[in-house]
């Protein structure tokens, strides 16, 4: 009943998407926890309901890291075209997907078509850390970032006892990573760091926080067209 008051006022919904995969020494739910904290606080002062994250996405190379779950892309495909189509019959015409996994790029191809086939209706993918602003701010902290790097270590990505290695890891060669079949891609990466320090200072990463919520913020807010 109160979704159904929600999408007569305001058709604007959120469906975080993330991953389970290995992070080196933070959270295999780091893509997840990521995606669906900065959707909720972006979404809150503006009312907008926030759907429970897409736990799982698309991440074959990591397979040889165990913990690691992935989904076809045709697999990731279809549950992301039901959840749309779920969305759309409760009434919610514009949805921003706020994607936390870089190997979810078909997002961007599933929003297209849908919006094809649903005249009226908009979606929108919004990669929150890659985003200009929140990429800038990075880039202005340490541009030597990536996977499982700093730049994804948050007090809410962290595991209870586990200790960050002191300095950093050179980056790695990602377009020679991504020829490489599981097991050599853990033979490479070794813990699973793509490169660059473990950890920085928290308040380094609240001021990059607040970049990627505001960000996350106008996505929701403007440019529906």
């Amino acid at each position: 009943m109160q979704l159904a008051d929600q999408a007569a006022r305001d058709d604007r919904a959120v469906l975080p998407v993330g991953s389970t995969e290995q992070h080196a020494y933070l959270s295999l739910c780091t893509d997840s926890t990521l995606a669906e904290r900065v959707a909720s606080e972006a979404a809150e002062p503006l009312g907008l309901p926030v759907f429970p994250v897409l736990p799982y996405g698309v991440t074959p190379s990591f397979m040889a890291y165990p913990g690691t779950v992935t989904l076809s892309t045709a697999a990731f495909t279809r549950v992301v075209e039901e959840i749309l189509d779920s969305l759309h019959a409760g009434g919610f015409r514009r949805v921003l997907i706020v994607n936390g996994h870089g190997g979810n790029a078909a997002l961007h191809d599933v929003a297209t078509a849908w919006i094809a086939a649903h005249a009226g209706a908009r979606v929108k993918v919004h990669d929150w850390w890659k985003a200009p602003r929140t990429w800038a701010q990075v880039q202005a902290i340490d541009p030597v970032a990536s996977h499982a790097s700093w730049m994804e270590n948050f007090p809410w990505t962290r595991l209870a006892g586990v200790a960050m290695p002191a300095g950093g890891k050179p980056m790695t060669d990602l377009v020679r990573l991504r020829t490489l079949a599981p097991e050599a891609v853990r033979e490479t990466l070794g813990d699973g760091n793509f490169g660059g320090r473990y950890q920085r200072d928290d308040a380094e990463m609240a001021t990059l926080w607040a970049v990627a919520v505001a960000e996350t913020r106008a996505a929701m807010a403007d440019g529906w067209g």
